[in-house]
């Protein structure tokens, strides 16, 4: 099952959450139901036969906008 994040309308909170199935996502701060699922990116290092780093996931991106390394709206 996937985790998920979503930001919390009513009391304007980050938070995650494991979700089974068709759940409806609850905020663990205030138990409101306005939520909005977040865009994420997953954050990896892949890392050489001598500890180098040799490859970073779009989590490192400087782009705030999206996940994506790189495109044609960022300049």
């Amino acid at each position: 099952m996937p985790i998920y994040e979503y930001h919390c309308v009513e009391c304007d909170k980050n938070f995650e959450t494991l979700i089974f199935g068709s759940e409806e996502p609850e905020c663990p701060t205030c138990n409101g139901r306005n939520v909005h699922k977040l865009m994420s990116a997953c954050g990896f290092v892949s890392k050489g036969s001598g500890g180098e780093t040799i490859g970073k996931s779009a989590g490192t991106s400087s782009c705030s906008g999206c996940s994506a390394t790189s495109c044609a709206s960022c300049h």
